[in-house]
């Protein structure tokens, strides 16, 4: 849905030179949690972006409560910050029942995170401000994205998106 509705500016290319690198994981305890999510990292950066410009990092277990989602995706900042590679490295998140702080639980804008599991997707950072600098307004990505999802409707989203339902 991100790439087919064009909800990213930076997706459409990099799936469409298959830049993207897809790990899944089935481990449900911190350890091997936090260990998949270190050997990703060093895959990501260890790489030429034109090899694997981003990666999704998908789980299939352990995570169905959003909540849980969220404190694994904190954890994972934490590690980030703790090996000082924030300006090397952004996350962004998905899940099948993502729902933003603030927004009534029915608001369509909580599609534009949703994902069939749940999901961390590790970008360069770099990657995103060459991006983003062909971007005028950066703030208005956002914006522009619940109103495509508002003009399709709920019926067309959750067509889409029937797992976020």
């Amino acid at each position: 849905m991100v790439v087919g509705l064009n909800l990213c500016p930076f997706s459409f290319s990099v799936v469409a030179h298959g830049q993207v690198y897809y790990s899944v994981c089935d481990a449900t305890t911190d350890i091997h949690l936090k260990q998949f999510y270190l050997n990703e990292l060093q895959r990501l950066l260890g790489a030429k972006k034109k090899d694997i410009a981003t990666s999704l990092l998908m789980f299939t277990k352990g995570l169905d409560a959003f909540d849980d989602y969220l404190n694994l995706l904190d954890w994972f900042q934490q590690l980030l910050e703790q090996a000082e590679l924030t300006e090397h490295v952004q996350l962004a998140s998905f899940h099948p029942q993502y729902q933003f702080d603030g927004m009534a639980a029915d608001d369509l804008s909580h599609f534009t995170n949703r994902s069939p599991y749940p999901t961390i997707h590790l970008l360069r950072q770099n990657q995103m401000t060459e991006v983003l600098t062909n971007v005028l307004d950066p703030e208005k990505i956002y914006k522009d994205n619940i109103e495509t999802l508002n003009k399709l409707g709920r019926p067309q989203i959750e067509e889409l998106c029937p797992w976020g339902k």
